[in-house]
């Protein structure tokens, strides 16, 4: 702690913000003797209270106004959800004073010879990828830890008494444009698709912020063989010389190459001869879910791990041990031949495109809060897997629009609720449509809030709606 001690001391910090990510920066920083004020829009009773704790540390705190930067700031860490177009940073800017977020404070806090981070991000499947990953590394015998975007907080992994072997780190788009020094042993970016368009502007400003997670690899940039744009993004790269571009692939790998050969997870990128080698890592039934896309995930983790320099027996060994979050593609239970499967997390086209893909026929619950979203080609894509769908929600109608467009023949029930109660209606409907061998798959393509809490609330009233279904069942 000594050698940070001086670069901190007397330092005059601005936090934007007293989030998850706001409140342990400031304390963090405080304790390393910087002179740190927090600035927070809000000012509500829970703002007060958080205050009022950070003030008794001898934080100064200033609620309800964060467009001014507090005189004499030197730098500023922001919570990676404010815009940058907030006025808080167009003045720090205009002062020629840096802007951090928590992952690139965490990064500069690191001790020498601390554990290097493997990385995450993509569009869909950062959670999963992260915590396979981790599991991976467990089943080597390394100290590890999914942080990040994700569980224990980067802060927290860097400052804290355990000490890890390596790192697995989610990081979203937002971490990392306000990271700019991040240099990772490994990074993977897994997909590439329209989000988050409102904060980061563009397409292209977003996509280049997740692109960012490549810059100073030293061993491996992993892309996905299916997203030319990941590719893209691994070629603009400035990388440590010698570090290698790995794709993953859900079709026979070429050299340089994960992939899946006759159900075998297989790897042709950490072998003696990529040419003429291919070393069995899994089989397919080792994956949970075995979805496509949940294979994909599985291939970017395994590949970061190899590029770590992980045995092959341990990547099977972490991916049997693996255990999905719930409300992902999670199987509910089987009821007259049909199975019921929450996807309550698919909050938008791209999650829910690879949920579709998953299953064949479904009877699909859909709906929610769109943000904005297009459902033409989702709908295009999924329409010949289709028996039956059944709309929920507020915005339910875009999908229903682009039913009616592109699978007009396909039986749609709208429901016209919004209230909690509309899940169990759904999935009696679903279940009314369905025929031994179907999968009702709650993939929403949407968000939860025009209903329910989250989406964990919406995927735990579709799961007691299907065993209320089985117990009546049974």
């Amino acid at each position: 702690m000594g050698g940070r001690q001086v670069i901190w001391q007397g330092k005059r910090v601005t936090v934007a913000g007293m989030g998850v990510s706001g409140l342990p920066a400031a304390r963090a920083l405080h304790g390393l003797g910087a002179e740190v004020t927090v600035v927070n829009e809000g000012a509500d009773e829970r703002a007060r209270a958080q205050a009022a704790e950070l003030t008794a540390l001898g934080i100064t705190v200033r609620l309800g106004d964060a467009t001014t930067l507090p005189e004499g700031t030197e730098l500023v860490v922001t919570a990676p959800g404010w815009r940058p177009d907030k006025p808080l940073f167009l003045a720090a800017a205009e002062a020629g004073v840096p802007v951090w977020g928590d992952v690139e404070l965490a990064w500069r806090l690191r001790r020498p010879g601390a554990a290097p981070w493997l990385a995450v991000t993509g569009t869909n499947g950062k959670t999963t990828t992260v915590r396979m990953l981790a599991s991976i590394l467990r089943a080597a015998g390394l100290r590890t830890e999914a942080v990040g975007n994700i569980g224990v907080s980067l802060l927290d992994a860097v400052l804290g008494d355990e000490e890890y072997d390596v790192l697995a780190v989610e990081l979203s788009s937002y971490q990392l444009h306000w990271a700019p020094s991040l240099r990772v042993h490994s990074a993977a970016v897994l997909n590439l698709a329209p989000d988050h368009l409102d904060w980061h502007g563009s397409m292209a400003a977003y996509a280049a912020d997740k692109g960012r997670v490549y810059e100073g690899n030293t061993v491996a940039c992993v892309y996905n063989a299916a997203d030319p744009a990941t590719e893209e993004l691994v070629r603009a790269a400035d990388v440590e010389e010698g570090c290698r571009a790995i794709g993953f692939t859900l079709g026979t790998p070429g050299p340089s190459q994960l992939g899946v050969v006759d159900g075998i997870l297989v790897d042709r990128a950490f072998v003696a001869d990529r040419q003429k080698q291919a070393q069995e890592l899994a089989e397919i039934g080792d994956v949970n879910p075995p979805a496509p896309h949940n294979i994909a995930n599985a291939l970017a983790a395994a590949a970061l791990a190899r590029a770590y320099g992980v045995a092959p027996a341990a990547v099977r060994d972490g991916l049997r041990a693996f255990r999905p979050d719930p409300h992902r593609i999670e199987k509910v239970a089987d009821v007259a031949g049909v199975a019921y499967v929450d996807d309550s997390k698919a909050t938008n086209t791209h999650a829910t495109e690879a949920s579709l893909a998953a299953y064949d026929p479904i009877v699909w619950i859909a709906g929610g809060l769109a943000k904005g979203a297009s459902f033409d080609d989702l709908v295009g894509g999924a329409a010949k897997r289709l028996r039956a769908v059944v709309l929920i929600g507020a915005e339910r109608a875009l999908i229903a629009e682009a039913l009616a467009r592109h699978a007009p023949e396909v039986p749609v029930v709208d429901l016209d609720r919004t209230d909690t109660g509309a899940m169990s209606a759904a999935v009696r409907e679903a279940a009314r449509l369905a025929r031994p061998g179907d999968t009702v798959l709650l993939a929403p393509a949407c968000a939860s809030m025009d209903m329910f809490a989250n989406y964990n609330k919406r995927g735990e009233a579709f799961a007691d709606a299907v065993r209320e279904l089985a117990a009546e069942s049974g």
